[in-house]
């Protein structure tokens, strides 16, 4: 499959303890970016889809793994989509996907380091990659994001590789308080949140843009499903941070109200819909 795309969907259930409760509908995440993405993608479909999915109870290794196998194909994109909650270390500069069975004492230790995946796909064997994310923090975690270089902000502000998703706010509900989390409760996989939001633009496609969009395009459309507009937090910051891709790249999605308008009305089969899909987008690719 030299040439298509290898798409690696990780959505890690923190498991029981209440501090993680943000990463309890990540599996639900996960799962809607595994069924959606892989027909959306313009010059592959489906078939030029390499998929792999990461089950939610896995440890740490098993997600690295999963990455680095396919960071070792030779191919022309490398997806990584991460769900769940991330939590940073005792000096608030490094981040890791909190995985199951983690106590607030192991939780950094025992989860997928953020620079082990970044890493993995700057070495992979694809032209270009894409982290999507779809993740909360606790407060913590959040003011380690907002200290920007002197704190984990970094890995966001200076990824090495593109970044698209939303981060948010996190804060759970006690015995005392039950639910009192407000609107930056919004979990991933949940409504508001990234992988919600962008399966439904996929699904729906995004009336007047071409049939073949970039993240780009989608990003407005999908911005505006996120719940991004949470109350500002005692520390005068937003409660969510949206991450958007610095350049259009290659990668091209299918836009499914560019057929389906122009075509309102008809029975098409998929087959069809697919080579309408290729005649009606620009022959040449946007530049990288």
């Amino acid at each position: 499959m030299a040439g298509g795309v290898d798409l690696v969907v990780i959505g890690a259930d923190g498991g029981p303890d209440r501090a993680f409760g943000g990463a309890a509908l990540a599996p639900d995440g996960a799962r809607l970016l595994a069924d959606v993405l892989p027909g959306m993608f313009f010059d592959t479909g489906a078939a030029g889809c390499r998929l792999t999915t990461v089950p939610p109870d896995a440890d740490a290794n098993a997600m690295l793994t999963a990455v680095r196998d396919a960071a070792q194909h030779p191919g022309r994109w490398l997806l990584v989509c991460l769900v769940g909650q991330l939590v940073a270390d005792l000096r608030g500069r490094r981040l890791a996907l909190v995985t199951a069975g983690s106590t607030a004492d192991n939780a950094y230790r025992r989860g997928l380091a953020w620079d082990w995946v970044v890493s993995a796909m700057v070495h992979g064997d694809q032209e270009e990659a894409l982290l999507l994310v779809d993740a909360v923090v606790d407060r913590d975690t959040w003011a380690a994001l907002e200290r920007g270089e002197d704190g984990a902000g970094e890995l966001l502000s200076y990824s090495r590789v593109p970044l698209w998703g939303r981060i948010g706010r996190y804060a759970p509900g006690s015995r005392y308080t039950p639910g009192r989390r407000g609107r930056d409760a919004v979990r991933p996989g949940g409504e508001g949140s990234f992988s919600r939001a962008l399966t439904t633009v996929l699904r729906q496609g995004v009336p007047g843009a071409p049939a073949a969009v970039a993240p780009l395009d989608l990003q407005p459309a999908v911005a505006a499903l996120t719940d991004g507009g949470e109350p500002v937090g005692s520390s005068g910051a937003p409660g969510a941070r949206l991450l958007v891709p610095p350049y259009a790249g290659r990668l091209l999605m299918r836009n499914r109200a560019a057929v389906r308008g122009a075509l309102a009305g008809l029975s098409l089969s998929e087959e069809l819909l697919a080579v309408l899909w290729r005649e009606s987008a620009p022959t040449e690719p946007p530049s990288a």
